[in-house]
């Protein structure tokens, strides 16, 4: 049974929610140990002094401020992300003249990828804002930034309406960019060769849970590995702008570089790598198996 446009449309925005629920829950820990270390590098000697420190000063649930808006920003990130990957995936095919049944080659899954995440941008950038300044909410009070936090999702949307307007919400949005299209195309890169890798002349399709996990674990390393400074500058520019105007993405890149150093750009990069493996190792798992499913559902009839 040939599926229409819109079913695969549905299909894929649903398994992408799954991937992105499943990435959250795996990931939230070392997500906010990463913003916590990139924005305020000088509080925290490394990873294990940032859970020790956490731990102590608002416990156990220090570790998850910000899942709401996490899960928002992943669900629909992944969502509108995989939506638009199979409709860029026609859109490369077009280019290159091939058949929209034609697979394609690991870089044109790649670019397809790459061009998807500019639309995913515009659904991420307002709620990753959010996550990001409920994880270091309580380092700008001790830093003497802000003198009152807020601590909840919606403390933190009524201030940035109040503050700055709609507009708000897109704080860091050419950063955002700039981490997503090519970071993107790193990620779908490094999913599609690893897959490809394991399949040994089979088909990818038929792969099972160890080399997806595996292989999406290695995705999410290209990705954070080839942008990871320019999240830096992103946190920084999301973050910082709590305690008002905030520079550009070049300011604050230059600001950094010359005031901390080039390796200040690099601060949490431990637990993003731990994260990038564990949390895109499960994002892609359950994506492919709740894919698998539908498209089997649909089949069926």
């Amino acid at each position: 049974m040939r599926i229409n446009s819109a079913i695969q449309a549905a299909i894929d925005l649903t398994a992408g929610a799954a991937g992105g629920t499943a990435c959250v829950v795996t990931g939230q820990p070392f997500d906010t140990a990463k913003v916590k270390m990139q924005t305020f590098p000088n509080m925290y000697k490394g990873l294990v002094d940032c859970f020790v420190k956490t731990y102590k000063q608002v416990g156990f649930r220090g570790f998850y401020k910000g899942t709401t808006p996490a899960l928002l920003a992943n669900i629909a990130e992944n969502s509108v992300l995989f939506m638009c990957y199979g409709f860029c995936q026609q859109i490369v095919r077009r280019i290159v003249g091939v058949d929209r049944k034609t697979k394609l080659s690991d870089l044109q899954n790649a670019a397809a990828g790459s061009f998807a995440s500019a639309f995913a941008t515009l659904v991420l950038c307002p709620t990753e804002l959010v996550k990001c300044r409920l994880q270091a909410m309580y380092e700008m009070q001790l830093s003497g930034k802000i003198i009152q936090g807020h601590n909840t999702v919606w403390s933190v949307v009524k201030g940035v309406i109040q503050k700055d307007g709609p507009l708000g919400f897109y704080r860091g949005l050419s950063s955002t960019l700039l981490r997503e299209v090519p970071g993107y195309f790193f990620f779908f890169g490094g999913y599609e060769l690893s897959r490809t890798f394991f399949a040994s002349g089979r088909s990818k399709d038929d792969l099972g849970p160890v080399p997806l996990l595996l292989s999406g674990g290695f995705g999410g390393s290209c990705l954070w590995i080839s942008v990871y400074p320019v999240d830096c500058v992103k946190s920084r520019i999301q973050v910082l702008s709590m305690a008002g105007k905030q520079a550009g993405f070049m300011g604050t890149f230059v600001t950094v570089v010359r005031t901390e150093g080039v390796l200040a750009l690099y601060s949490g990069l431990t637990p993003t790598m731990i994260r990038a493996f564990v949390a895109n190792g499960a994002l892609f798992l359950a994506y492919e198996y709740s894919r698998k499913l539908m498209m089997k559902q649909i089949d069926s009839y």
